[in-house]
């Protein structure tokens, strides 16, 4: 499919980082982007994505903040509406600071921050159907920091080192640039209608049902409990096995084994060992992170519109299934 007219991506970086949002670009799309006058702040470059499913030439808008406060306070007002709603994607490139304390990463932190307003105050948060990345650029080997800071304004955080040589994290996934492309092309960049706003429930509530773990069932103690409006993980370590092997083995005879975090009979008796035995500390580590995940995602949403809150809750959960 080829989507003809595609959302924006808006791309920023303070003023001082030009060189920096030059060079993500660049890797990103395979060409420099180019200058409007004497500056980058108000020009455009173009994204080409293919993938299996669509082709899109996707317009990245180009600006650089002098003061973040002041920015965010434009993007949040009235007039800049229109320019927000044509918005799929939002990335912020900063240079990763070696000391945590300095007056750079103060200037990071703020970027970050009032970025973050404008993806959750004006972009809707955790309900807004677009990706919004943190690209820091730099060599630090500790980016837990960032990460959180990130993540505390809906921001996926992906590290771009000085060599982009394509790697892999310790859980398997892409890591640098690759990661941001891969974010990107998993987008939905197709302008949506008003009568589009229902369909992520509707599409879970039929992924909920195909994996027996509907409402319905859940009423009738028969459900693992993953409730998209409660979002009230409880599990502890033990726990994520079960979990795993629940949605392998989902509309089979091992919904109650589940619900008390125990391995199903019928994998146990067919192998000799349960899920927990065959599964190492990395796979618990990513299914734990998934959990924080989605406990974020239940916190950030409390106050939403009942609508807006399942939406965001089957986005959530839908995306957590995608990636066990």
């Amino acid at each position: 499919m080829d989507i003809s007219n595609p959302r924006r991506i808006l791309a920023v970086s303070l003023a001082d980082s030009t060189h920096h949002l030059t060079r993500v670009i660049k890797e990103l799309t395979g060409s420099h982007p180019e200058q409007t006058s004497t500056t980058l702040a108000g020009s455009s470059h173009i994204l080409s994505l293919k993938t299996a499913y669509y082709t899109a030439e996707v317009p990245i808008w180009l600006d650089l903040i002098s003061s973040p406060s002041e920015w965010s306070g434009s993007f949040l007002s009235s007039e800049a509406k229109e320019v927000l709603e044509v918005l799929g994607g939002v990335m912020v490139v900063f240079p990763l600071p070696v000391q945590s304390q300095s007056d750079e990463a103060k200037s990071a932190r703020e970027l970050i921050q009032n970025v973050g307003k404008v993806v959750k105050d004006g972009l809707g948060g955790w309900s807004w159907d677009g990706v919004g990345l943190c690209l820091g650029v730099g060599e630090i080997d500790d980016v837990d920091e960032w990460e959180d800071c990130c993540a505390e304004w809906g921001l996926e955080f992906v590290q771009v080192k000085n060599q982009s040589v394509p790697g892999r994290n310790d859980f398997g996934e892409k890591t640098g640039i690759p990661r941001a492309l891969e974010a990107l092309e998993s987008n939905d960049w197709s302008q949506a209608s008003p009568g589009d706003l229902g369909s992520d429930f509707e599409d879970f509530e039929d992924f909920e049902a195909e994996l027996g773990i509907g409402k319905d069932l859940a009423a009738e103690g028969k459900a693992p409990n993953l409730d998209p409006e409660s979002l009230d993980f409880g599990f502890d370590p033990e726990d994520f096995a079960g979990l795993r092997q629940a949605i392998w083995n989902a509309g089979q005879e091992n919904e109650e084994d589940f619900l008390n975090g125990e391995p199903s009979r019928k994998t146990t008796e067919t192998t000799g060992k349960s899920d927990s035995e065959r599964l190492d500390d990395d796979e618990i580590r990513k299914i734990e992170r998934m959990m924080v995940k989605l406990q974020a995602v239940r916190d950030t949403s409390a106050g939403l519109p009942e609508n807006q809150r399942k939406r965001v809750a089957a986005k959530a959960v839908a995306e957590v299934m995608k990636e066990l």
